[in-house]
């Protein structure tokens, strides 16, 4: 149903589903000369033509701003799982759950998050941070009200004031199963 003064019309070159509304009021000096079909042509080739410029920049990530583990058993498993233990983008590092885990036989909870915070440390040192730049902790609990007070314990080890965002939540289960807590970091760039 068309409105008083808009012609609904398809330009010869686009197919008919990318009909065009264009206005013809009386008194304008584009009605009846194509005018307006030619500024919509004209918008839909600069829009194209960003789109297509834009996307071999949006499709490949520079390779320097993806950290990898250094160990290369290590660096294969997330090669073949396809993840980074970081991503920096601008002044941002983005961490990869780090899972601490109990040694076979271990049950001091205070050890196996320990090592997890001190991996996490290697891992903001060599992007060039460090725990004095994390403005935010996610972390993931297999049994969060016993494992707390360990946790928390460890992390005033790491972290002081002013201190990051934290989110704690209680989970099922990790991957891998042997994993008791899985921490989550976000981290500004060192200065």
């Amino acid at each position: 149903m068309a409105r008083e003064g808009v012609q609904r019309t398809a330009p010869p070159d686009l197919p008919d589903r990318a009909l065009s509304l264009c206005s013809a009021p009386s008194g304008n000096p584009l009605a009846g000369k194509g005018g307006a079909v030619s500024m919509h042509r004209a918008t839909i080739a600069a829009l194209i033509a960003v789109t297509v410029l834009a996307a071999p920049a949006a499709a490949k990530r520079d390779p320097a701003q993806v950290i990898m583990p250094e160990d290369p058993e290590r660096r294969a498993t997330h090669e073949e799982w396809g993840f980074a233990e970081a991503v920096i983008h601008g002044d941002t590092v983005w961490l990869s759950g780090v899972v601490a885990r109990l040694n076979p036989g271990e049950t001091d909870q205070f050890a196996a998050f320990d090592r997890a915070f001190q991996e996490i440390a290697g891992i903001l040192e060599r992007a060039g941070s460090g725990w004095d730049d994390v403005i935010e902790i996610t972390t993931y609990h297999t049994d969060l009200p016993a494992q707390i007070e360990a946790f928390d314990a460890v992390k005033a080890r790491y972290v002081h004031a002013p201190f990051p965002a934290w989110t704690a939540i209680d989970v099922d289960r990790l991957a891998p199963e042997s994993g008791i807590a899985e921490i989550r970091v976000v981290a500004k760039r060192g200065k």
